[in-house]
């Protein structure tokens, strides 16, 4: 298998087959994200896309498959459908394909194209939200609203295809902190997704948003305040079926809940950690990363 650059995969992905698709993301303008900014987006060939699963066939057992990098979703209908029969007829016991999308390549494929994929083994799909406030979303350069948001995630749902959404805490600084807690969670509320996970941010160097911080434009909500945010999310979200995670490296308190049924448990666990000023409790500085 070849790779070109830094790959990157969600945490529940760690033992799915990585196959590069595409190269970079599609849209690659937001100012917290660094992951692409080296790579110049391009669809790779067909022809190394097969190699690439030749090259694993009958090496490996796979049982699931995660097409990087960031939004290949963006491949055209006349390639992607080539590339998971190909997979599916390498691989006889592959049980789901996943991959990243931003709103827009999900809204550019039509109801039937959707089903196509599902019915292909299509099986999740992971959306950035990252913030449900309009103002946070123009001013990070998400390139996207939140009502294409929430149209995306109800044509995957609506296809049969399981829906991961990433939410940001820290995005909005300390000032639109509450802001962006409470209309994240009503955003999500709408969405109904399957999945949420919500990341802590980390400015790391090569993103503009970086420069930001360096330049005393953009402040970094300290860990307390950012355990806060999250405990407003929680409390404003109210979702059918859900789990949400803050379990990764990035967090400072990480819950792994069922929502609705371990809402209250998860904000007053929260709320206790505030109250008491637990410290302690929190994972830190020098074991966080991206």
């Amino acid at each position: 298998m070849r790779y070109e650059g830094v790959v990157i995969r969600p945490p529940s992905e760690a033992g799915s087959l990585i196959l590069q698709v595409t190269l970079g993301c599609s849209h690659n303008r937001c100012t917290f994200c660094s992951a692409y900014k080296q790579k110049k987006f391009r669809i790779r060939s067909l022809e190394d896309i097969r190699e690439d699963i030749d090259g694993v066939r009958g090496k490996q057992y796979v049982r699931r498959v995660f097409l990087a990098d960031g939004d290949a979703l963006i491949v055209p209908r006349r390639m992607m459908m080539p590339v998971v029969d190909h997979l599916n007829e390498s691989f006889p016991n592959l049980e789901r394909i996943g991959m990243y999308a931003n709103a827009k390549s999900v809204l550019k494929r039509t109801d039937d194209e959707l089903r196509e994929l599902a019915d292909r083994g299509l099986g999740i799909v992971y959306l950035g939200l990252e913030s449900g406030d309009e103002e946070v979303l123009t001013r990070v350069k998400k390139g996207v609203g939140t009502e294409e948001m929430i149209e995306a995630a109800h044509r995957i749902r609506e296809a049969g295809i399981l829906l991961s959404v990433t939410v940001l805490l820290g995005l909005a600084g300390p000032d639109g902190s509450e802001r962006h807690a409470r209309a994240t969670g009503e955003v999500l509320t709408k969405m109904d997704p399957d999945y949420i996970g919500a990341l802590t941010l980390m400015i790391v160097p090569g993103c503009p948003l970086y420069d930001d911080y360096m330049n005393g434009e953009f402040t970094v909500p300290d860990p307390m305040q950012s355990l806060k945010e999250l405990a407003g999310i929680i409390e404003h979200t109210d979702v059918t079926d859900c789990l949400f995670t803050s379990n990764h490296a990035s967090n400072y308190l990480p819950l792994k809940i069922e929502l609705p049924d371990q809402k209250n448990e998860a904000v007053y666990l929260i709320r206790t950690v505030l109250d008491k000023d637990r410290r302690d409790m929190l994972r830190p500085e020098r074991m966080r990363g991206l």
